[in-house]
């Protein structure tokens, strides 16, 4: 397996670490716009022994098809694992397809509101533009793998394994996003500092939300809709949740049978005040608009703007404190016909993290879960054509693999169901 890692930022960096302990693959080449961060990448594998020549740096356009398919010809890659924000995903996608390589993501392409009833009808959903290629990847012969991070990804891993292995009939599937995460500047005062990228996390809260039902299909709510208080493990607590748009609910419903699917996120009353000014003042907006500047007139989207402003969540680890927990709550009813309510989850702590691999949780958590998904593509565990989600995989060979011990070949990472 020779893999182009497309981003080296705080995902894509966090992706070759974790990678560089594990031997199913032959090559990855970090790439990034920027060069010297995919070589900065590279130099912390190197300095630990754990490269071996299998890393390589390369410079990348990732809003050019035809240069992403060229540096994967270059590179011999059988795989292209995306790294980078959601809007590159069609570029990506195609120079994959392009370059006669496999496929992997973990956010879809990006979704456009109704035109005239946006908090009731979809419009274009995540990932429409992506299952509407499946035909051309069929016929080449090829695999994308979409939504294969912690959420989407790890979620509906779990959602798969609920559905064969604990319940005969599912009323809800529930992603419950939440932590306890506190971030302090140099001084130890808290700050406003998001642990995943502003760009996509104000794509996925300010757009409608999106909700399944077996008898209605797919629709939407305004945003920050339906409030509930979710207890999670490990020390977290309760934390308030709301709908918000995500791919999960786009996903499941294709392979796993179930009345309901949700998502619903732990923002909290700060986050979402401001979520709520940016939209307001307009700063969400990812249409250019004309600013004077020294130099002239320039066209700057305001909310490349907002994640300039913000610090790059790839390098806020030091200064954060708690854990994050992803995980799917279940309801239904048992293999043994009464009534089950469970949550599958993960927690990753951002003291651990740092500690291994120099990467904050929320990052090295999303960066794990497509790490195993190619080890078992490299073995043919698991195997495919066409463009899917990671429902359609057996959940017990990920899941077995994740928990294992690292001294018996696994990821030593152990993943929680809880009774409710």
């Amino acid at each position: 397996m020779r893999i182009l890692l497309v981003g080296a930022g705080g995902v894509g960096d966090a992706i070759a670490k974790i990678a560089a302990r594990r031997d199913f693959f032959e090559t990855i080449v970090v790439s990034d716009y920027d060069l010297s961060r995919a070589e900065r990448t590279i130099a912390w594998i190197e300095s630990r022994g754990e490269a071996r020549g299998r890393f390589v740096a390369a410079q990348i356009d990732a809003s050019d098809p035809d240069n992403v398919a060229s540096v994967a010809k270059e590179h011999g890659a059988t795989h292209v694992m995306n790294a980078v924000e959601p809007k590159f995903v069609p570029t990506i996608f195609a120079g994959a397809l392009a370059a006669g390589a496999d496929y992997l993501d973990m956010a879809m392409s990006l979704s456009e509101p109704h035109p005239t009833d946006p908090h009731e009808k979809t419009g274009v959903k995540l990932g429409d533009d992506q299952f509407a290629q499946a035909p051309d990847w069929e016929t080449a012969g090829r695999l994308a793998l979409v939504g294969m991070g912690v959420e989407p990804g790890l979620s509906d891993v779990f959602a798969r394994y609920a559905a064969d292995h604990l319940f005969s009939e599912i009323d809800e599937l529930g992603t419950r996003d939440g932590a306890n995460l506190v971030v302090r500047d140099e001084a130890g005062n808290e700050i406003f500092a998001p642990s995943f990228s502003i760009w996509t996390t104000i794509e996925e809260c300010l757009n409608p939300p999106v909700v399944w039902e077996k008898d209605r299909g797919w629709y939407t709510t305004p945003p920050f809709s339906e409030p509930e208080v979710f207890v999670f493990p490990e020390g977290i607590g309760p934390v308030e949740c709301v709908n918000v748009e995500h791919e999960e609910v786009l996903l499941m419903p294709r392979w796993v049978d179930a009345k309901r699917v949700t998502f619903k996120y732990g923002l909290g009353d700060e986050f979402i005040g401001i979520l709520k000014t940016l939209h307001q003042l307009g700063l969400d907006k990812t249409e250019p608009l004309r600013v004077r500047s020294a130099d002239g007139p320039v066209m700057v989207a305001p909310r490349d703007v907002v994640a300039a402003g913000l610090p790059d969540p790839a390098t806020i680890g030091p200064g954060m404190t708690g854990k994050t927990c992803a995980g799917l709550w279940v309801t239904g009813t048992g293999v043994d016909g009464k009534p089950r309510e469970v949550y599958l989850y993960h927690v990753s702590d951002n003291e651990w993290t740092m500690a291994e691999y120099e990467a904050q949780c929320v990052v090295w958590q999303t960066a794990l879960n497509p790490v195993i998904a190619l080890e078992l593509l490299s073995n043919g565990t698991w195997a495919g054509t066409g463009v899917l989600g990671p429902e359609a995989f057996d959940a017990k060979p990920f899941l077995e693999l994740m928990a294992q011990p690292i001294d018996q070949g696994g990821y030593g990472q152990a993943w929680g169901l809880e009774e409710r």
